[in-house]
């Protein structure tokens, strides 16, 4: 987002130029593969190649989320649960009910 404000977003976060790259880079592979999966569909792919290479997508996901996941714990729960922000633990459980749906 490079400074713009996330209209959709109750917080934002400053992250490092490593961590920002990091994450876009992963999120431009993902956005590569579902690019791949609708090249497979117009050219008639047959099912179940397709279906593996929707799992190659939903295991990116995964890793992103298991990886932003971890940097929130590690800084924003973190910094918040030294301050005596105890709602940030409601807020850690709720985002881990809505991820393991």
């Amino acid at each position: 987002m490079d400074g713009e404000k996330c209209l959709n977003c109750r917080k934002t976060k400053e992250r490092s130029a490593e961590e920002y790259r990091r994450l876009m880079h992963r999120l431009n592979r993902i956005e590569g593969q579902v690019r791949g999966l609708k090249g497979m569909l117009e050219k008639n792919a047959y099912c179940t190649d397709i279906l593996v290479q929707v799992a190659a997508v939903n295991a990116a996901l995964n890793s992103f989320n298991k990886e932003l996941l971890a940097r929130h714990i590690k800084t924003c729960v973190a910094q918040d649960i030294r301050a005596g922000k105890d709602e940030t633990i409601d807020d850690l459980v709720s985002t881990l009910q809505k991820l393991m749906k």
